[in-house]
């Protein structure tokens, strides 16, 4: 459902990352400093950010025996523990009424590692997954008591600060988020949909939708988002009656979560979420800081 259908703008994408400062992990802009918090991957992508941390040891002896193990199946190819996602979906097709019960559970499995590598947290080749993945779903009840939300917040803030050095020219992680949370943000650069919202909130770029009157260059992105103020700026999107009716009423159970000012673990990747500094987004008064 997250995945499908929506295409990325990346002159947009390049235009954010222009703004992006790592040392703060905000947007720097007229309208003041925003950022993706925990509270947009809670409903736009419907991950929960409240779980156990998403951490451990990456290493394996035997990436072989992991995968025959947990997949039934060896790849060819296994480089640093990172394996071919067309390997993924060539080895293990969408399961019949006749399948078993493990050959379904192997299925689950291969699935979701293609969607970590291929779309939650890719990284550059777009096509290789790391088989880390694939010890945390073992249990898939205790996977799902991950705060997997947190573990793609923090691989896409790492792969927001590594584009911003001179010599990049790539980016990894979940930039379907990055570019859904602008278009919710910023409503001179939403294109015109005419459908109602669903759930998880990214779906709404899944249909056909109208880019007319949308910049579609990236010096005129550049000069609307250095042009527009902070009331042009949706702080407090979510607000809308009209979202508030779609979000599930257990994605509200605990608010705070949003934002609170904590470290996003990725296994050993560890980047700030510092809600402090964007209180706007979520309906709170901002006090004037004497940090940079």
């Amino acid at each position: 459902m997250i995945g499908r259908g929506c295409k990325l703008d990346p002159k947009l994408i390049s235009a954010l990352i222009e703004r992006w400062r790592p040392e703060t992990h905000t947007f720097h802009l007229p309208c003041g400093e925003c950022t993706i918090t925990l509270q947009d991957v809670h409903l736009q992508l419907g991950l929960l950010v409240d779980g156990n941390a998403v951490t451990g040891s990456a290493s394996s002896s035997d990436w072989s025996a992991v995968c025959y193990e947990l997949l039934g199946a060896i790849p060819n190819y296994i480089n640093g523990g990172r394996i071919q996602m067309g390997w993924l979906r060539d080895t293990f097709p969408e399961p019949d009424n006749n399948s078993t019960e493990l050959e379904r559970i192997r299925y689950a499995r291969a699935y979701i590692l293609e969607i970590i590598g291929g779309y939650l947290m890719s990284d550059l080749s777009r096509n290789l997954v790391h088989l880390r993945w694939l010890l945390k779903l073992i249990d898939f009840r205790a996977a799902g008591e991950l705060s997997w939300g947190s573990a793609v917040l923090a691989k896409l803030y790492k792969e927001m600060c590594g584009a911003t050095l001179p010599n990049k020219a790539k980016i990894g992680g979940c930039l379907s988020l990055l570019q859904s949370w602008a278009r919710f943000r910023f409503p001179f650069l939403c294109p015109r949909v005419d459908h109602p919202y669903t759930f998880p909130l990214i779906t709404r770029w899944n249909r056909s939708a109208s880019y007319v009157r949308i910049p579609n260059s990236l010096e005129d992105i550049r000069l609307l988002l250095d042009q527009r103020s902070d009331t042009q700026f949706e702080w407090t999107p979510y607000d809308d009656p009209a979202i508030r009716a779609v979000i599930p009423d257990e994605y509200g159970q605990n608010p705070n979560a949003s934002h609170v000012k904590v470290p996003l673990v990725n296994y050993a990747t560890v980047e700030m979420h510092q809600s402090d500094r964007v209180l706007r987004q979520f309906g709170f008064r901002q006090p004037i800081s004497s940090k940079c």
